[in-house]
């Protein structure tokens, strides 16, 4: 395995459009049946922005954090790699040039599915926490990003889904994570079969 410092500029992001909040909320599904047709740059761009990108000049994001930490790490796999989304200049950071999607889970899907997002929390961002609240901090904020994920792909007719089955210790130290990282969830994310 190598790892590379390329960057993937995204496009600007399109943050307007998409389908009313109730009828989104109708349609929020999970889904496990992916095509295996490639996202786009611009459509990931959206995608991310969606879940965790900035969404004021202030640097507030589009989903919340315990005293504003923004400890959460998107970790993105594609069959080209593994990047980490940087929101701050919306580009996906290379950090191994290999197809590491098998390994995000259990489920035979996972594998083929175009997308996979592991949630990181660095607790190391995190202040004046006990270690159990610490775990509790990175779970919710994961959840937020998550939901606004969920709430992304129903709006633009996608299919995901957020798992918890998958070997932590062995992904954890596959990615070389530090201590001070934990992966709380991770999310399918493809185009719905025709």
């Amino acid at each position: 395995m190598t790892t590379m410092m390329n960057k993937i500029t995204l496009p600007k992001p399109q943050n307007d459009g998409g389908k009313p909040l109730m009828e989104v909320l109708k349609k929020r599904r999970s889904g496990r049946k992916y095509s295996d047709k490639e996202f786009d740059l611009q459509t990931l761009s959206n995608m991310l922005w969606a879940s965790f990108g900035i969404n004021s000049e202030r640097g507030g994001r589009t989903a919340p954090s315990s005293h504003n930490s923004q400890e959460i790490d998107l970790y993105i796999f594609l069959s080209s790699g593994v990047y980490r989304y940087n929101a701050l200049d919306n580009t996906l950071e290379m950090l191994f040039d290999e197809d590491m999607r098998a390994l995000t889970g259990t489920q035979l899907y996972v594998a083929t599915a175009p997308i996979q997002i592991a949630f990181i929390g660095n607790k190391s961002k995190l202040v004046n926490k006990t270690p159990q609240e610490e775990v509790e901090t990175v779970f919710l904020d994961s959840g937020f990003i998550s939901q606004n994920l969920y709430l992304f792909c129903a709006s633009f007719n996608l299919r995901c889904v957020v798992r918890l089955m998958f070997d932590k210790q062995m992904l954890h130290e596959k990615l070389r994570l530090s201590s001070d990282q934990e992966i709380t969830v991770i999310q399918s994310i493809g185009y719905p079969v025709e």
